[in-house]
């Protein structure tokens, strides 16, 4: 009978401990599944203010430059050849502006891109892990360099250099912005074509060298080949950083409103002219409402550069080793 009541006293305090622990990890999945969903509200609510911010600045730079297609049409403002904003009647044509941001952007993607990918090719498959560790940090700290203090760097030594080698008036022209916007873009281009490189499947590079394939050919037909959604991101992306740089544009391009008939002729891309001008123009003027709709422009063109990014990099994605 002892035993027995020994027994029972054993089973139950076996089950009330059985109980305590069921509850208690009960309770603990009822904390994490709260942290969870507060969480999610958390990530939820900061994605959407992100998009409700980027959305009030898109409403409000349309809101604030629509108003100038009431003095002048849309074709004569894209395609007017002349920016005298302050005459009499003032003369709305931004036609110099997007050729100076189009050829500025053009330029600098000529030196940019190959200098920027064969740098990533370099340090993701050549260089040696001593050479790697000192050069990329070099190279990613480019990106920390303030504009002003390259624009200064080109205005102070490389437009003199320009002016004296090449005999021309001013240094300050297109080939000397372009020179300091691939100085610019260079880094994004490196650093993100470097990542697109190093996640090419070792098994790719194994299965070329394997049949035959020098270094060489294996990074010419298989890992750029496998890797081009990263660079064709990369690069959109660094000239999407050229086409919307304002700072260096401004100190540097030579500030004049025309036509550009060679590369050593002065421009003034948009973002130039919007951060010239914003200062005189009157307040929801006819200058400050043409500035606006300038700004309209530049960012159609960055948002048109995005979605090109967004569809390369989806056309030419990896989805496995045999995609090739």
């Amino acid at each position: 009978m002892k035993t027995l009541c020994v027994t029972v006293f054993i089973e139950n305090s076996t089950k009330d401990s059985q109980l305590r622990e069921r509850k208690r990890k009960g309770k603990m999945a009822n904390i994490r599944q709260i942290k969870e969903r507060w969480m999610h509200y958390l990530f939820l609510f900061i994605a959407t203010a992100s998009i409700a911010i980027l959305f009030m600045i898109s409403i409000f730079l349309f809101m604030e430059g629509l108003p100038i297609f009431k003095q002048v049409s849309v074709k004569d403002f894209i395609f007017g050849e002349f920016w005298y904003p302050t005459y009499d009647p003032p003369e709305f044509g931004i036609f110099p502006l997007i050729m100076g941001s189009l050829v500025v952007t053009i330029f600098s993607a000529i030196i940019s891109i190959p200098l920027g990918v064969m740098t990533a090719v370099y340090l993701a498959e050549m260089a040696t892990h001593k050479i790697r560790e000192i050069v990329k940090p070099i190279v990613e700290l480019l990106a920390a360099l303030p504009s002003v203090v390259i624009g200064f760097f080109g205005m102070i030594v490389v437009a003199p250099f320009l002016q004296e080698v090449f005999d021309i008036p001013t240094g300050l022209n297109i080939f000397n912005a372009s020179i300091m916007l691939a100085f610019m873009s260079i880094p994004t281009i490196c650093s993100i074509s470097e990542d697109a490189i190093y996640s090419v499947p070792t098994n790719l590079k194994e299965a070329s060298l394997a049949l035959g394939a020098t270094h060489l050919e294996t990074i010419v037909r298989v890992i750029l080949p496998a890797s081009i959604s990263g660079i064709s991101t990369a690069v959109i992306l660094g000239m999407s950083r050229a086409i919307g740089e304002t700072m260096v544009v401004l100190m540097v391009a030579g500030g004049a409103a025309m036509i550009p008939g060679s590369i050593f002729d002065p421009v003034r891309p948009m973002p130039a002219s919007i951060a010239a001008e914003m200062a005189e123009a009157p307040f929801r003027g006819d200058h400050y409402y043409a500035l606006f709709a300038t700004g309209i422009v530049l960012f159609i063109f960055t948002f048109i550069f995005n979605i090109i990014a967004e569809h390369i990099s989806h056309k030419y994605r990896q989805v496995g080793e045999a995609s090739l």
